[in-house]
């Protein structure tokens, strides 16, 4: 999961949240709400603090063979 994919996670968990007022039988719109936005933020924490490391190269470079 990206970014992306974790904030678009937790912003339709908001909406869900806090923006929808419907009944469903046998399902918490709410609860599903909480569900998504905790995904989307763990998400965006695990990318950020376990995958973001591992895009970091480091460039090395030959001085002598380099001309100037």
């Amino acid at each position: 999961m990206g970014i992306g994919a974790g904030i678009v996670l937790a912003a339709l968990g908001a909406i869900l949240y806090f923006g929808v007022e419907a009944n469903v039988n046998g399902l918490d719109i709410k609860v599903v709400g909480v569900i998504l936005m905790v995904a989307g933020v763990v998400g965006v924490v695990l990318e950020l603090v376990l995958f973001a490391p591992r895009r970091r190269g480091t460039a090395v470079t030959n001085r002598e063979t380099e001309t100037y």
